[in-house]
């Protein structure tokens, strides 16, 4: 519990051809044999990740890939990987032969500027290179991509594993922050209370990271945390509380219950939609929500998890979605749950996503997920806002993000 959570780390993809020496970066990087090197094309099958404290700019995780030129039956399932691994990549490494500037190379940058991928290029093996041949490569690089940092590099020059890591952690720092959880929403003195059920998918001795993350950005924020079970609450701001709180944060199972719970002066709203924006785009998952009232009988609904979990009696994303959206469309709906990387390329025989919080993954994951429902017209939104909608309480849960309310249009409704 003392480690950064990979969903909070910068993801680094290394990209290339086969033998182009990722797997030799990816050794060189860390200091230690993590991926097997070796003369025979494609070796490297599935992404490789490792977790990596880049100073001076703090957590990463590198992913190693397949080459994007694999061949046969199994090369195409390797190089899908490899672009699935290219949705959740914050930065990137492109390594490149000397000499070799091919339509993979072209196709890869073309990738990572459409995603907005701030990348590095890389003159790979340079220690076997004609020095001359090495210049005029790197030189030729830099003009065609002058955003982008061109090196040469060579696994066994330790100066150039640090200048890689330096132009990588000023990239990294560049970005920026992401988004706050909830430390934007409120300020000392203020009070919040979060509701934290304890049902059969928390685990024993644990808070789930949505809770934990709220809780830390708070106390980090010097505001005063109320927790408190569901069954509580209604005590807590009658009795415990000398003055109504700032903001309440429910697990979104608990809404209708909290909602009841909660004077409408208050304002209120779960984890999962404090994660919509924190991870992805409130405004579109909630301009995604208003589709569930056009479902019917046979309309298609991707539920897309972004980890992988033993699913349980009342397991949210297979049993209680499923069945209050039965309850509100009155519709027999064709259902299809799919879990961790297992997010499907096209998406056009479906009706409606419902993303999932998105905790276990990082912000390019959730974003890129949603950059392709918006190019092939399918509408998306989350776990927390559609379980608010179906409660018919979601006016209410994003009233203190005007974008999201902008989104919502009531009068539509009319």
């Amino acid at each position: 519990m003392n480690h950064t959570p990979r969903s909070n780390r910068t993801h680094i993809a290394v990209l290339g051809r086969r033998n182009v020496g990722k797997s030799a970066f990816m050794n060189a990087f860390l200091g230690q044999e993590m991926s097997i090197v070796s003369d025979t094309p494609g070796t490297t099958t599935d992404p490789v990740e490792k977790s990596y404290e880049l100073q001076p700019f703090g957590p990463v995780v590198l992913i190693d890939t397949a080459g994007v030129d694999d061949e046969g039956e199994l090369g195409e399932k390797r190089v899908e990987k490899t672009r699935k691994a290219l949705t959740r990549a914050d930065l990137a490494v492109l390594i490149c032969e000397v000499g070799v500037f091919s339509r993979y190379e072209a196709a890869l940058v073309d990738d990572l500027q459409a995603a907005r991928v701030p990348f590095v290029l890389l003159a790979g093996k340079a220690d076997l290179a004609d020095e001359a041949a090495l210049a005029a490569f790197v030189a030729d690089l830099g003009a065609r991509f002058e955003q982008a940092p061109v090196m040469r590099f060579s696994a066994a020059s330790t100066q150039d594993v640090e200048r890689v890591k330096d132009a990588l952690a000023r990239l990294a720092a560049a970005r920026g922050e992401d988004l706050p959880i909830v430390a934007d929403l409120v300020h000392p003195p203020a009070v919040v209370v979060l509701v934290v059920p304890i049902d059969k998918e928390a685990p024993k001795g644990r808070l789930i990271l949505p809770q934990v993350q709220t809780l830390r950005e708070l106390l980090d924020a010097d505001v005063t945390t109320v927790v408190v079970k569901e069954r509580e609450l209604e005590h807590t701001l009658r009795h415990v509380l000398r003055e109504p709180p700032a903001l309440v944060v429910t697990d979104s199972q608990a809404f209708l219950k909290v909602d009841a719970d909660v004077p409408p002066e208050v304002p209120l709203t779960s984890f999962s939609i404090l994660f919509a924006r924190h991870k992805g785009d409130l405004a579109e998952n909630v301009r995604g929500v208003r589709e569930i009232s056009k479902l019917k009988d046979g309309s298609r609904v991707l539920i897309a998890e972004a980890c992988s979990h033993r699913p349980i009696s009342e397991d949210i994303g297979r049993v209680k979605l499923p069945r209050w959206l039965a309850s509100v469309t009155g519709a027999a709906l064709d259902l299809d749950v799919r879990a961790g990387h297992d997010f499907p390329a096209d998406l056009t025989s479906y009706d409606l996503i419902i993303q999932c919080g998105g905790c276990m993954v990082n912000r390019a994951a959730i974003l890129s997920r949603i950059r392709l429902a918006r190019t092939q017209g399918v509408p998306i939104t989350n776990y927390g806002v559609a379980i608010a909608y179906l409660h018919g309480i979601l006016p209410r849960a994003i009233q203190m993000f005007p974008e999201a309310m902008a989104a919502w249009r009531p009068e539509d409704d009319r």
